[in-house]
C-alpha cells in the first residue's frame, strides 16, 4: 500500500509524477508483452475451437452416412381419397416395393355400457350403504375397486376415473334433466372384447353388467349392439384383413397400417412403397454441407494475413483430407465417379463435367452405397481420420490443453507483475517521502532565515 497519499506537499516537488513516470516505464512494456502473448494465445484458442465445431459436424455427417439402415430404408407414401386421411403407412427396410389400393371398412372401437332408464336420479344418489368392490374386465384386462360405504354415483365415477390400476376405462354422468345414467367406455377393442362388470354386492347390481350371483347380461349396465367392441377390417387390393385393434403390422410385409377413418363407397388410398432415396440425399447433402464449412473455416483460419497463417495443424488437416477424398473406394471407384466433384476453393460439388451424384442416385444407388458407406467406404475413413483430431485425447484437445495452461502462466505472471510494482511503489513512495520532507525543512528554514534578514535595519530584500 502507499505510504503517503501524496508526494511533494511539503516540497512543492511533482514527486507523484517521478514515481508515476518510473512505475509506468517498468510495467509497460512487461504488461504489452504479456497483452501480446494473451491475444496471440486467445485466438489460437478461438481458432482450435473453431475448427474442433467445424470437424465434429463432418464427423457426425460422415457417421449418419455409415449407417446400415440407410441405403436399404424404404419410404412409403400415401395418396388419401377426396374425403381425407383414411390410413397411415410406415414401412422399414424388410418391406418391398409395390402400389397398393387399401380400404378401411370397419374401425376398431371398444364397448360402451349404460345404466337403465330411471336407475339414478341425480349424481348425489348413495348407491351402496356397505362397502363393497367392481371387477371391470375386457379381453384380457382387468382391474378391482374397491368402494366405501355410502358412496354416490359421482363418488364411484371418481374413484373409477382415478384408479391407478384403470387398464382404460372412463366413467362418465350424463344427466338429461329427470335422471342420471352412468356410462361406462372401455378402450379394449376387438370383436368380443366387450366390457364386464361385476361385483361382490348386489348393491352394486344397477352399476353392472352381471348382477351379484346371476347371468352376464343380467346387470344394470347394457350393452347395445351399436356399443359392442369391434375389430377392424380393411381390405388391401381386395384382399380382406381384420384385426382386434386399428394398428396392422406385416399384413404388408415389413410395413405397419394404422386405420383413422372409414372410407366413403368405393374410395381407396393408393400406397406406394419405394427405397427412401431422399434420406439417402439428404444425408449426403449435410456431408458435403459439413465438408464445405471445413474447407472454408480452415482456409479462413490459415490463411494470408491471418493470426494462423502456415499453422502446421492447419496444413496437414486439409492435406489429409485432400486425400482421403481423391482416394479409391469399393471396387476401384472414386467420388468423382459418383458424381462429385471439386471447385477451385476445393469445396464439394455434386456434379462434375460427366455425371452427377442424383443421377447415381437413380441409377446405380448400390456404387454409391459401396463408395460412400461402405466398410471401408469414404465416411468410415472420414469418420476414424477425424477421431484422432476431435476424439478424446486427440490432437486439437491436447492443443486446447496447452492453450490453456499458457493462459494460465500469462495470469500468473500478471499477478506477479501487479505484487512487483506495488512493492516497487511502497519503495519509491517511502524514497521520495524522505526527499519531500528533507527538500520541506530545508524551504522552511531558509525562508524563517529570510524572514530574519528582513527585519534587520537597513535590509532590502531584493524582489527581482
Amino acid at each position: 500500500m502507499p505510504l503517503v497519499s501524496s508526494l511533494g506537499a511539503r516540497s512543492g516537488l511533482d514527486l507523484e509524477g517521478i514515481v508515476s513516470a518510473t512505475l509506468n516505464a517498468e510495467r509497460v512494456p512487461k504488461q504489452n508483452r504479456l497483452d501480446q502473448q494473451e491475444g496471440r494465445l486467445q485466438v489460437e484458442l478461438s481458432a482450435v475451437g473453431e475448427m474442433r465445431s467445424v470437424l465434429s459436424k463432418l464427423q457426425d455427417a460422415a457417421e449418419k452416412l455409415t449407417e446400415g439402415s440407410l441405403f436399404t430404408a424404404m419410404k412409403a407414401s400415401v395418396k388419401q381419397p377426396e374425403s381425407g386421411d383414411v390410413v397411415t403407412v410406415e414401412s422399414t427396410e424388410d418391406a418391398g416395393t409395390g402400389s397398393f389400393d387399401i380400404s378401411v371398412m370397419q374401425l376398431a372401437k371398444g364397448s360402451r355400457a349404460v345404466s337403465a332408464d330411471g336407475a339414478f336420479a341425480s349424481a348425489d344418489d348413495e348407491v351402496n350403504a356397505n362397502a363393497g368392490s367392481l371387477t371391470f374386465g375386457a379381453g384380457e384386462e382387468s382391474f378391482t375397486l374397491n368402494i366405501e360405504a355410502g358412496s354416490s354415483l359421482e363418488d364411484i365415477r371418481k374413484a373409477i376415473n382415478s384408479s391407478e390400476d384403470n387398464f382404460g376405462v372412463t366413467a362418465d354422468i350424463i344427466n338429461t334433466g329427470d335422471q342420471a345414467k352412468l356410462v361406462f367406455r372401455s378402450s379394449v377393442s376387438g370383436e368380443g372384447n366387450n366390457l364386464t362388470v361385476t361385483n361382490d354386492n348386489a348393491e352394486f347390481d344397477a352399476i353392472s353388467t352381471q348382477a351379484n350371483g346371476g347371468a352376464p347380461g343380467s346387470g344394470g349396465m347394457s350393452i347395445a349392439d351399436a356399443d359392442k367392441a369391434t375389430d377392424a377390417i380393411i381390405e388391401i387390393d381386395g384382399i380382406q384383413a381384420t384385426n382386434d385393434t386399428n394398428i396392422f403390422e406385416n399384413v404388408i410385409q415389413g410395413s405397419t397400417i394404422t386405420a383413422v377413418k372409414e372410407t366413403e363407397g368405393t374410395e381407396t388410398a393408393k400406397l406406394s412403397i419405394a427405397r427412401d432415396d431422399s434420406g439417402v440425399q439428404t444425408s449426403i447433402d449435410n456431408f458435403v454441407k459439413a465438408y464445405n464449412g471445413v474447407v472454408s473455416s480452415l482456409n479462413e483460419i490459415g490463411g494470408e494475413n491471418s493470426m494462423l497463417q502456415g499453422d502446421s495443424t492447419v496444413r496437414s488437416l486439409k492435406g489429409q483430407l485432400n486425400n482421403i477424398l481423391t482416394s479409391t473406394f469399393g471396387d476401384e471407384q472414386t467420388l468423382f465417379d459418383l458424381g462429385f466433384g471439386l471447385d477451385e476453393n476445393g469445396k464439394l460439388e455434386q456434379e462434375n463435367p460427366v455425371t452427377n451424384v442424383s443421377d447415381v442416385l437413380k441409377n446405380n444407388p448400390a456404387a454409391l452405397e459401396s463408395v460412400m458407406g461402405g466398410e471401408n467406404g469414404l465416411a468410415s475413413r472420414m469418420e476414424s481420420f477425424l477421431n484422432g483430431y476431435v476424439g478424446a485425447g486427440g490432437s486439437l484437445q491436447l492443443r486446447k490443453d496447452t492453450i490453456d495452461e499458457s493462459l494460465v502462466r500469462v495470469k500468473e505472471s500478471r499477478e506477479d507483475l501487479k505484487l512487483r510494482m506495488e512493492s516497487m511503489e511502497e519503495t519509491l513512495r517511502a524514497k521520495y517521502q524522505a526527499l519531500d520532507s528533507l527538500v520541506g525543512q530545508l524551504q522552511s528554514r531558509g525562508n524563517a532565515v529570510s524572514a530574519q534578514l528582513s527585519n534587520l535595519p537597513g535590509f532590502t530584500r531584493d524582489n527581482d
